[in-house]
């Protein structure tokens, strides 16, 4: 009896049919059998199964069908019944097992004694260059575990339906009666699902066991590239059916929610995304065959899902052409803005009409998505193509670009243009000129004609793909939108020149990209063509082209290995690193090179004003927006970067350049760190504990580079330097610069007896009679339906009650982003996209926060705190833990529910007298050494010398 039987199913594909069976035969685990069965092909793919079968007697047995069964699920069944082997897997014809695949599969099933073992499959793009490789649904297979129930990962059942990549128990599935259904596609859900939960024991191993080989180009389409047949639909839904009815009758709520989601996230968008280019009578059957198994969708899956899977969802549900199709775009295309939207009682909405229907109108509000907060040069627009004419050597193109919630208002002044790029990177690009441009409803209406043929010269051999785009300028800020195409009529072509030959193409032919947009692509009438092409591409094959290929790929790869972490730290360590320190030079980085703000930024400012002659340089990461004039700026991690850190006298920073880099002994750091610390810090934290001393040690390497570190009270000797290990000799009790603007703001006030508002409460539009109340969090994973930091309070209820009063700033951590719905403008603020915080600090005429050392700083002003630790205990003892409680030392109320929130504002005003003593004691405790000149004591320090 041998260990393992692997059924073999084909049907006309006999050329990759021997392949597939010589991966079996050359198992490193002997004793495999392979049991061929045909279904009823008409190409010769029985003859050679039955020429395997002769010239591998014992180990190749081959069977054929006596009618075609028009799916895989039969065949495999007969392959079940023939088999002898103590274990059964699956393998497609056109597919190949991992040459370790049956022993380390059997090995599992051996010591573990499971009905089912189950490993990693690798998806194979075979008509790709480089054959792309993807790993299906790896984060299950990152260990080997064992399942008593598949109930335990639920993720196992739902996402990984696959029946091919594993291996069972021959008696297990004999015993349960486990077949696939006859005559359906996607028959091996319904099988693997059952086989699920029958099996009273389940492995998975991290090792590869079977390579999925994806014939995208192929002639003859594989059942998932024929998502367009109604028929391979309408099986998915009735096979989705049949495992539904599985969890209901064993009462398994939960799986069947997680199914669902699964469906609307993943087998319901593969569907959709066909529905722009099918006709009216394709769209209506869809819905028909979609609207009554939606209806079966449990509502709380809707709200696990992306909003635009949701939105699509229910909108096919209720049958809404005009606003699926946009919706489907964004599906496609993930950043663009399809819809115009619709503002309703403060709320934004993806579409009008549905408001009624309290489900609707939460599937359909996309407020904190934030649309409305962006303008419009950070807006993806959908453009749609309303009108394609060709004439001459001329194309006249016409389209409505969509206009959401007025953000191109109507009298902006409008220029735009249309341009034509080669597909590859680095070659040659077409303008024409948009000759019309005007409001038209909730759209841009626009006109353009581009002479194609006098204007495009096109190389002819590597630039045959040609996109599409526009670019709108609205009162000189510009937005870039594709060309959708959707159902606009597309055909003929136009005659063109390239500049190499004619003999490969004369022709620009409209095709539509993969993503829904106007394209164009090279083609030819000459005759000839297809002979040049092939001598073309049999050069390109040959040795010059070979050569020139292996230049330009050895130049690619060299170039990204040049730029590769790895090379790039030996870049920085034996090419910057030996040469000369360049006097007077110094980088500046705040919060690793996101903001310019901070006590860096104090620094610097200090440095200016007093005049000294030095180069800055300031590290940035994304975009260097808002960063200051007149410094050199480097992006965090470039060689350029790197050059500066390696040759510069000073590093000055507050959180810690890369990790990795070795500060040379001629360069100084000073480390200005970026708060005091509430919660354990560096090797106080059990995560740093738990790590070996290896990497103990590479940590303490990193904290040792500083030569100098801020110290603004004997608590940061306590917590900061001793959780860091730094020497005393390092350690400068000389207060935070950042903080020097908020000693001399309290200093002013007590001398003036009154409060100077300065000019920020203007630029925010801060009316004088308002009070100033800054919200600023510590830093919180981001969760929630749209992976932003939800705040812990209804804000607009906030605005509602405290609206007439007080204006609320809202800060979140440079790590979170937020977003406020459009009917609490005015009254609440968003400004987290400010760099430096100090300024908004000394604006509030109050705080609220939670374990944000913003807490040290703002005591010094001596105003009102407000602690909304709504998660105390989870924070405190189920996190990384304090250094002190909060409950017993904060300047100000704690409070952890909205309703004893608000209390506390309503008494904000006494808290001024109730608290002050609390926040004299708390300043002495933490802000000792803030005395509001540490900026001018640290550059008197290290930098008098540079005066001019």
């Amino acid at each position: 009896m041998p260990d393992v039987s692997v059924v073999v199913i084909v049907y006309n594909d006999a050329d990759r049919l021997p392949t597939a069976v010589q991966s079996v035969l050359d198992q490193t685990l002997r004793d495999v059998e392979v049991v061929i069965v045909d279904d009823c092909s008409t190409d010769r793919s029985f003859e050679v199964a039955q020429q395997l079968a002769a010239g591998h007697p014992g180990r190749v047995r081959a069977f054929q069908l006596p009618e075609n069964s028009g799916a895989g699920g039969e065949p495999r069944n007969v392959g079940i019944q023939h088999t002898q082997g103590r274990y059964v897997m699956f393998l497609d014809s056109d597919d190949v097992l991992e040459l370790n695949a049956c022993r380390n599969m059997l090995e599992a099933a051996e010591e573990t004694g499971s009905d089912i073992v189950s490993g990693l499959t690798v998806r194979l793009h075979k008509d790709t260059r480089n054959q792309k490789r993807d790993e299906w649904y790896a984060w299950l297979y990152s260990t080997t575990r064992t399942l008593e129930s598949v109930t335990e990962l639920p993720d196992l059942f739902v996402w990984d339906t696959l029946c091919t990549n594993k291996c069972y128990r021959r008696e297990f599935l004999v015993d349960n009666n486990l077949l696939f259904p006859k005559g359906m596609f996607y028959e091996d859900l319904v099988f693997i699902a059952e086989a699920y939960l029958a099996a009273q024991r389940i492995t998975l191993i991290p090792n590869q066991v079977y390579f999925w080989h994806v014939h995208e180009q192929a002639a003859v389409k594989s059942v998932t590239n024929r998502r367009h047949e109604m028929t391979n639909y309408s099986h998915r839904l009735e096979i989705h059916r049949r495992i539904d009815a599985m969890l209901a009758e064993r009462g398994l709520a939960e799986m069947k929610l997680a199914k669902d989601v699964k469906f609307l996230k993943h087998d319901l968008v593969l569907h959709l995304r066909d529905l722009p280019f099918r006709d009216e009578s394709y769209r209506q059957e869809f819905a028909g065959l979609s609207r009554e198994y939606l209806a079966s969708i449990a509502p709380e899956a809707y709200e696990r899902v992306q909003p635009i899977q949701a939105i699509c969802a229910y909108l096919l549900q209720q049958g809404d052409w005009d606003n699926l199709i946009p919706a489907v775009d964004t599906l496609i295309n993930r950043d663009k803005v399809s819809s115009p939207l619709a503002e309703h009682d403060g709320r934004i909405y993806w579409c009008d009409g549905y408001t009624d229907d309290p489900f609707g109108r939460d599937v359909l509000d996309v407020t904190d998505i934030g649309y409305h907060e962006k303008p419009v040069n950070q807006l993806f627009l959908r453009n749609q193509l309303t009108r394609f004419a060709e004439s001459g050597r001329s194309v006249s193109l016409t389209g409505r670009i969509n206009n959401p919630l007025g953000v191109i208002p109507p009298g902006a002044q409008l220029k735009g243009e249309l341009e034509f790029s080669a597909r590859r990177r680095s070659l040659q690009t077409f303008h024409f000129p948009v000759r019309v441009l005007r409001h038209e409803g909730d759209a841009i209406h626009w006109e353009a004609v581009a002479d194609l043929t006098a204007k495009l010269r096109p190389l002819g051999i590597v630039d045959t793909i040609w996109d599409v785009r526009l670019r709108l300028d609205v009162d000189g800020v510009r937005t870039t939108s594709r060309l959708t195409v959707a159902d606009t009529g597309l055909s003929g072509g136009l005659p063109v020149r390239p500049r190499l030959s004619r003999m490969v193409a004369d022709r620009l032919e409209p095709h539509v990209s993969a993503k829904g947009h106007l394209a164009f692509r090279l083609v030819s009438e000459n005759r000839n063509a297809e002979r040049v092409q092939e001598l073309i591409t049999r050069g390109v094959r040959g040795r010059p082209g070979t050569l020139a290929k292996t230049g330009y790929r050895k130049a690619k790869e060299l170039r990204k290995k040049v730029t590769s972490g790895d090379n790039k730290l030996r870049a920085y360590h034996e090419v910057f690193s030996r040469l000369p320190v360049k006097k007077r030079t110094v980088v500046f980085e705040s919060h690793l090179g996101k903001q310019f703000s901070d006590s860096p930024r104090a620094i610097y400012e200090e440095m200016r004003r007093q005049g000294l002659e030095f180069e800055a340089i300031w590290s940035y990461a994304g975009s260097p927006k808002d960063f200051p004039k007149g410094v050199t700026l480097v992006k965090r991690w470039s060689l350029p970067y790197l050059k500066a850190l390696a040759q510069a006298e000073f590093w000055v920073d507050n959180q810690s350049y890369p990790l990795k880099l070795t500060k040379r002994p001629e360069t100084t750091y000073i480390q200005t760190w970026h708060g005091s610390a509430l919660k354990n810090m560096g090797f106080d934290q059990p995560s740093l504990k738990a790590q070996t001393r290896q990497q103990q040690a590479e940590q303490q390497r990193s904290l040792d580079r500083f030569d100098r570190f801020l110290i603004r009270s004997e608590h940061d000797v306590h917590t900061l330097a001793k959780a860091f290990r730094l020497k005393e000799k390092t350690l400068l009790r000389v207060g935070y610069p950042r903080n020097d603007a908020l000693v001399r703001a309290r200093q002013r006030e007590a001398a003036l007896g009154a409060r100077e508002r300065g000019p920020l409460a203007a630029e925010l539009g801060i009316a004088e009679d308002k009070t100033v109340l800054l919200y600023a969090p510590t830093f919180r994973k981001a969760g929630g339906r749209h992976g932003r930091f939800e705040l812990p309070f209804d804000v607009e209820r906030f605005a509602d009650q405290f609206g007439d009063r007080y204006v609320l700033l809202v800060r979140s951590h440079y790590l979170n982003h937020v977003v406020l719905p459009p009917t609490v403008q005015g009254r609440v603020i968003d400004v987290s996209a400010r760099h430096d915080v100090t300024p908004l600090l000394e604006l509030a005429d109050g705080l609220i926060t939670d374990y944000s050392s913003v807490m040290f700083d703002y005591a010094l002003l001596d105003r009102p705190l407000v602690f909304f630790t709504y998660d105390y205990d989870e924070y405190v003892h189920e996190g990384r833990g304090t250094y002190f409680d909060l409950l017993e030392h904060a300047p100000g109320p704690v409070v952890r529910t909205e309703d004893a929130f608000h209390e506390a504002i309503k008494s904000f005003e006494s808290q001024a007298l109730e608290y002050a003593k609390s926040r004299k004691e708390f300043v002495a405790k933490f802000g000792e050494y803030d005395q509001g000149n540490a900026a001018q004591s640290i550059v008197d320090q290290f930098f008098a010398q540079w005066s001019r």
